[in-house]
């Protein structure tokens, strides 16, 4: 349910003595603070309107509580990221030409950090139920958003995704395409690494360069592995690589594709906090808390398995712990294990339940990883490597596109690098247009959740040209043709050709 407009800005709920930006009682238990205006202390006062406003819309919309409330100098963004836990962003509008945002695709970023901090920490309500005062998962909490937050900051200026990432879709994967003889090498690698576990039961997952080879977990903990490792784990993430190409990174984007900034006052927000581990929005120092967001801590050691120095310590050892994550679809703690040669990233996942001398026992696993399959690993990784196009190859000369698969969490789109070369005009006109269609999926998921509802919405922007989305069975395109006719017939005939040898016909109108 969306809400617009009211004046809220100016409300105050009188709760002056609670100071913390991520409230730990009350319904909205989970504070996720972005906006520029207003210091840490004041902004929490807002808690009660946001409190009292879920809370209201609930009695008109049981099923669909507030998403968004605009009022006339923020947006208030609601994301319920548990069942009565709820993460709120409120960002400052501007009269800046970049202030242009979509407001999905600011939820997504709430969806984004709470699933990696699940994926690390397990539920908030878990850790809640564990210390209902709220000190361990306030401590948890900020330093796990302020760390995420270190990827939108641009010198002393937080960014959010606006109208230039209007081709991205947060919250899926992107795969790499290969052939039939490459993806028989691909599983028979994968056999062989998980073998190495021996008799233990394990998963796995294997990028090449950004982009995701092979999985063998469920879609949801593939999505937050997948996002992990792009940000933290691949090649072009680590301290030593320098590129300027990735779906996902935020910070490589050259200035003409940079996202809006919000405040030079936001950067000070991170600042603050790690100056002042003492104040008590940060929680208490005393808690035992790993930073697995924090960047460039993840290196390659001579083996060629990555190493960090970033995870929890054993009380009274000085040696790191072996990082570990949760599970989504089964709630299992996993080991992390992370390979890389070359151009190729291996993830391999082993239950902490089957190994009761973990660091023993991974060190096995490791070493068999590599008498057993590195030439297999090789092999794989020269295959990939020639038939990798480089970073333009999905690129479709005259398009500027987005693919995405809802129903396997799948993306695909133009290479950053050719985005760049749209005019705003058509970024601004392509963002409005997929509002419109957030709007018509929620129309149709509030008419029933099974209810597939095909769509089309074709629109000529003010430079003239052509921004198109088109919906059917779980898949959206979104396109932009700068250099087509002026009429629809011949701009739609340009999808059609698109869909035909690209899409398997999937958005064709016949």
């Amino acid at each position: 349910m969306k809400h617009k407009p009211i004046n809220a800005d100016d409300v105050d709920n009188g709760d002056d003595d609670d100071t913390d930006e991520f409230s730990c009682s009350g319904l909205v238990r989970a504070w996720y603070f972005l906006s520029g205006q207003y210091p840490v202390p004041a902004g929490c006062n807002l808690r009660g309107l946001s409190e009292g406003l879920i809370t209201f819309t609930r009695i008109f919309s049981p099923e669909a509580a507030c998403e968004v409330i605009e009022a006339e100098e923020h947006s208030h963004v609601f994301y319920e990221a548990e069942p009565d836990i709820w993460m709120v962003m409120i960002v400052e509008k501007s009269k800046e030409s970049e202030a242009i945002w979509r407001i999905d695709a600011l939820r997504g970023v709430l969806k984004e950090v709470h699933s990696l901090f699940m994926m690390f920490n397990g539920p908030i309500r878990a850790l809640l139920d564990k210390e209902p005062a709220g000190g361990l998962i306030r401590s948890h909490l900020y330093t796990f958003i302020m760390d995420y937050l270190s990827d939108f900051l641009v010198g002393k200026k937080l960014q959010l995704p606006n109208f230039r990432d209007s081709l991205r879709e947060r919250g899926t994967v992107q795969m790499l395409t290969i052939g039939r003889e490459a993806a028989i090498e691909v599983q028979s690698l994968v056999r062989q690494i998980e073998s190495s576990a021996g008799n233990t039961p394990c998963y796995s997952l294997i990028l090449f360069q950004d982009l995701l080879v092979s999985t063998t977990l469920s879609p949801e903990d593939t999505i937050n592995l997948f996002t992990y490792a792009v940000l933290r784990l691949s090649p072009r993430a680590l301290p030593s690589a320098v590129s300027s190409w990735s779906y996902l990174r935020k910070g490589n984007v050259s200035s003409h594709a940079a996202t809006r900034s919000i405040s030079a006052n936001s950067g000070a927000v991170l600042d603050q906090f790690y100056r002042s581990h003492n104040s008590s929005s940060a929680g208490d120092p005393g808690y035992n808390v790993a930073r697995p967001l924090q960047p460039d801590k993840w290196t390659k050691g001579k083996d060629g398995f990555l190493v960090s120095g970033i995870w929890n310590t054993e009380a009274g050892s000085s040696t790191p712990t072996i990082p570990t994550i949760w599970l989504q679809q089964t709630g299992e703690r996993m080991y992390l294990c992370v390979f890389q040669h070359r151009n190729l990233t291996l993830i391999l996942l082993i239950p902490v339940t089957s190994i009761p001398n973990g660091e023993q026992a991974i060190s096995v696993v490791k070493q068999q990883v590599l008498e057993n399959a590195s030439v297999k690993i090789d092999k794989v990784e020269e295959k990939l490597s020639k038939g990798w196009g480089g970073e333009n190859a999905y690129h479709v000369s005259g398009y500027r596109y987005l693919l995405v698969d809802g129903d396997k969490n799948v993306s695909r789109a133009s290479p950053p690098t050719k985005v760049t070369t749209l005019t705003k005009e058509s970024l601004v006109a392509l963002t409005k247009l997929r509002e419109e269609v957030d709007l018509e999926k929620s129309r149709a998921k509030w008419d029933g959740p099974d209810q597939d509802k095909d769509l089309e919405i074709s629109i000529r922007a003010k430079n003239n040209a052509w921004v198109i989305g088109r919906v059917t069975r779980g898949k959206e395109l979104y396109m932009v043709l700068e250099k087509a006719n002026e009429t629809l017939l011949y701009a739609s005939d340009a999808v059609e050709n698109f869909s035909n040898r690209y899409c398997n016909g999937t958005f064709s109108l016949d």
